[in-house]
């Protein structure tokens, strides 16, 4: 097969799909793989590197496209890429079509196969795809936050953990999944009172048995949120539906009442958010203010630590990748209903529930259409 790797466009995203080994090990299976000249530059790879991996190093964007057969991305196609899309090509990356009708109309009209990363799911509901950047993302919103909070930022001026004599910051973790959950242990690790909000009881407890200390936990209801909310210096939305909009749980009113300067940073804003004021941002510039409380919605946060991330998000992608590559679309998703839980649209369908009912399009299961 031939597989392409475009370079990423998206604000400050230096994330890259593949990695040279996992080109190498594409490339041994007997595929070949056409990567965009600088698309690994900033995670660290340099072209010649791919090359000596036995890939081809192509100029610009427009040639990986056209030539492959399956596109492997980090990030959903932005509109000045719309126009590469044709019928028949597999394009495997985190789509979140249930926050874009565009992109999702887009794909239907181009009758593109779209495999989301972030709707593969095992049998016991993990979601091994979106797990590696979750635990990125979880794990930096804490800083991001923290930052924030600096006056100089146009926080309140409160250090995460305070000092002795002083209390410290009330973080507010709303979902306990695994962005919550690495949230919490980097929130706890910097000596801040953590609240996790969350509707699965189970999770709480375990979270409770696992973290302790300073953790609270909370059942997720409209009073519950409001109240936390009130008292948070740091508000963490990390609330997820797999490959479905995210519910607005945190309301204007509810941000209203926070104290001007206590910061909101908002991990679903990519499945449309959980908090009412937020839109998505940019690295370039990524908060804005309401009710004087700062809000934070860049939806690439791991882009940022792209070295990191790439090698989390390529060691998990790879063994769906090669399955694809070496068993052909249909063969794969046959095989494997994790996979098949990916396909979100097909030959001009939408094959996945979530995101059909989001737009309240037609849904048709993949197996139907063969």
């Amino acid at each position: 097969m031939l597989i392409g790797v475009p370079k990423e466009i998206q604000d400050n995203e230096r994330r890259v799909s593949l990695t040279p080994e996992g080109a190498e090990s594409l490339v041994d299976a007997g595929h070949k793989v056409l990567i965009q000249s600088g698309a690994g530059q900033g995670s660290g790879f340099a072209d010649d590197q791919y090359r000596d991996a036995g890939a081809d190093v192509l100029p610009a964007a427009a040639d990986v496209y056209s030539q492959a057969e399956m596109i492997l991305k980090v990030k959903e196609p932005q509109p000045s890429e719309y126009a590469f899309l044709r019928p028949g090509l597999l394009l495997f990356t985190y789509l979140h079509l249930a926050a874009s009708q565009q992109l999702t109309q887009t794909l239907l009209d181009k009758q593109v196969t779209g495999i989301a990363y972030e709707t593969v799911q095992l049998p016991d509901r993990s979601l091994p795809l979106l797990t590696p950047m979750s635990e990125v993302a979880g794990r930096m919103v804490v800083q991001i936050g923290a930052h924030y909070l600096e006056q100089t930022q146009g926080g309140q001026g409160v250090l995460l953990g305070g000092v002795t004599g002083v209390r410290p910051a009330n973080v507010v973790i709303i979902g306990g999944g695994t962005v919550g959950t690495n949230a919490a242990q980097i929130a706890l690790g910097m000596g801040a009172h953590v609240t996790v909000i969350d509707l699965n009881i189970d999770r709480l407890r375990y979270l409770d048995q696992v973290l302790g200390g300073r953790l609270s936990t909370l059942a997720s209801n409209r009073r519950n949120i409001a109240e936390a909310a009130r008292k948070a210096e740091l508000l963490i939305g990390a609330v997820l539906l797999p490959g479905a909009k995210a519910p607005r749980l945190v309301t204007e009113e509810m941000i209203a009442t926070m104290t001007p300067g206590s910061v909101v940073v908002d991990v679903a804003v990519d499945q449309g958010g959980c908090i009412e004021t937020i839109h998505p941002t940019t690295h370039s510039a990524p908060t804005y203010t309401v009710h004087g409380v700062v809000h934070y919605a860049v939806p690439n946060i791991p882009g940022v630590v792209p070295r990191t991330s790439t090698y989390a998000l390529s060691n998990a992608t790879l063994p769906y990748v090669l399955k694809l590559a070496n068993m052909g679309f249909r063969q794969a998703i046959e095989s494997d209903a994790a996979l098949r839980l990916g396909v979100n649209t097909y030959a001009g369908h939408v094959t996945c529930k979530a995101v059909a009912a989001a737009f309240g399009m037609e849904h048709t299961p993949p197996e139907q259409l063969f």
